[in-house]
């Protein structure tokens, strides 16, 4: 049965004592025995307080073995998990605690205060349940039972409540059914050739669809285990591998650029260590990956990084790569894997080899429906195809490459940012006319986030003074790198602003903002 209910019992019965998930900061193995009895009590813990199937559960935590539990267990309970970005500004937090309808949160003691401040601003009660990264849930009347008898949900139930940037602003919430994660999971273990020998290094966050569904939800479906430290650190990215043997990793192309820079800083002989041996692959997703920093990887470590295409939207993984000794095509994201893919014109008609057009996909890892957004579904899908809003093109072979974007939508470093989100803090100030969020070509993070501002006749402010707005707003990594203040801002004949001209204006421009900072004292 395709649930996630289903794989973890059947796993605790076929082999409970295998490992399931390594947690090197806590210093604790799980099994597979560990997982189903954990998952258990706290879909047991879930019933005392009241919570029925079909409510929405958040967590706010950093990656360990009990935050990943938690996430495994809500969804195997029949509730639908709401993960909590960390690095989310509070606005975004705060939209997304009331718009979801959660009813308790798993928060570890790091974000606690956080929380609890954004939740004096909801106006509603929403319970909160500590989350120990070594200890686990504190349970406000004790440990609950291991309830074994709490029926599994449907595959047609949904599962997971996943927020992803629009083009709006606000973040919109996918809802994704326990099939589309099964079938999400199994795409990757297809594409990827895994098996339950397979070990996944896992330094995505797995409040992302990344972290999530390739390194928590594939292994889950081969029975393979999972390496998942608090966050990804270059220094420590290769000695984990080492440690516990891992075989495999996801990563966005930041990663492989921080990899790339450790390796030239301190060399490390990756063909002698036997200990890296291991290692049969990374794969890439989330933004293009240049092919220069490809093929820089392929030759510093020897290793194939494999491209990928992957969505909120679609559950991740919907194109890959084929495994060597498959053919890799650089500048492509591969073959359709588990699911149909095409590229259409501006009448909805298929598109020939090599003509660019917008992607649209088909599968059953797609998302059932945004929540609470009826007019959004409606216009994301043309024919049963979702529109993924990206342009690319099929070749010959039906390679994918992608060509543009339709959306606004800025990637920085695997982060989703609307553009509309940070326009909304900067028209808060009242120096600020016009102002516009754009995404310009960034060699480290693929994108940058930058702005452009009008400024108000008779009012003055500083490019520090707006970025301190956006960071208290919407936190560092939505808040521009610069912003450009321009006597008027490339508009349409119906007024609005034409954000798609900005970055060729910026490249024109002076390569630093057009009025300097101001210059902090150093702490």
């Amino acid at each position: 049965m395709d649930t996630v209910r289903h794989f973890i019992d059947h796993y605790t019965e076929q082999c409970a004592k295998d490992v399931w998930l390594i947690s090197p900061d806590s210093d604790r193995i799980f099994t597979y025995g560990d997982l189903g009895h954990e998952v258990h009590q706290i879909a047991a813990g879930l019933d005392q307080l009241g919570v029925i199937r079909g409510a929405k559960v958040s967590f706010l935590a950093e990656n360990g073995g009990w935050t990943a539990l938690v996430h495994l267990a809500i969804m195997a309970s029949g509730r639908v998990v709401v993960p909590l970005n960390a690095v989310a500004g509070d606005i975004q937090l705060r939209h997304v605690l009331q718009h979801s309808d959660t009813q308790i949160a798993f928060v570890a003691p790091a974000f606690r205060e956080k929380l609890t401040a954004l939740l004096s601003e909801v106006p509603r009660e929403i319970k909160l349940i500590d989350l120990d990264p070594v200890t686990g849930p504190a349970w406000p009347n004790g440990p609950p039972p291991d309830d074994r008898a709490n029926p599994e949900p449907a595959a047609s139930d949904p599962a997971l409540l996943l927020y992803t940037s629009g083009s709006t602003g606000l973040p919109k919430g996918a809802v994704l059914s326990h099939r589309a994660i099964i079938n999400g999971g199994r795409n990757v273990v297809t594409g990827h050739n895994l098996t339950k020998s397979d070990r996944a290094l896992c330094v995505l966050p797995i409040y992302h669809i990344n972290g999530a569904m390739v390194t928590v939800a594939a292994p889950l479906v081969s029975g393979g285990s999972v390496v998942m430290p608090s966050r990804f650190r270059a220094s420590t990215f290769w000695p984990l591998v080492a440690q516990y043997q891992c075989t495999w990793s996801s990563v966005v192309p930041t990663i492989i650029k921080y990899l790339l820079d450790r390796a030239d800083q301190e060399p490390y002989d990756f063909g002698r260590d036997e200990r890296l041996r291991c290692f049969r692959f990374g794969r890439c997703a989330s933004a293009p990956l240049p092919v220069v920093v490809l093929e820089q990887w392929r030759a510093v470590f020897d290793v194939p990084m494999i491209e990928t295409l992957g969505l909120t939207e679609t559950a991740g993984t919907v194109a890959c790569n084929p495994m060597p000794p498959g053919t890799c095509k650089p500048g492509s994201v591969g073959i359709a894997v588990g699911n149909e893919i095409k590229v259409i014109d501006d009448d909805g008609q298929d598109c020939a080899p090599s003509v660019a057009g917008e992607i649209v996909i088909r599968g059953d890892n797609l998302l059932d429906y945004y929540y609470q957004s009826p007019d959004v579904t409606k216009s994301a899908f043309v024919q049963g195809w979702f529109r993924t809003g990206d342009l690319g093109m099929l070749d010959e072979d039906a390679y994918l490459f992608i060509t543009g974007r339709l959306k606004e939508l800025i990637i920085r470093g695997g982060e989703n940012i609307a553009p509309r989100e940070i326009d909304d803090v900067l028209y808060r100030h009242d120096a600020i006319l016009e102002a516009a969020a754009v995404g310009v070509d960034d060699e480290n993070y693929g994108q940058e986030v930058v702005a452009c501002v009008v400024r108000r006749d008779g009012h003055d402010c500083s490019e520090q003074e707006l970025k301190l707005l956006c960071e208290n707003a919407v936190g560092k990594v939505k808040t521009p790198k610069h912003i450009y203040f321009m006597d008027d801002l490339p508009k349409g004949p119906s007024g609005k602003i034409l954000r798609l001209k900005l970055p060729d204006m910026i490249s024109s421009m002076s390569s630093t903002p057009s009025q300097p900072e101001k210059k902090e004292p150093s702490p």
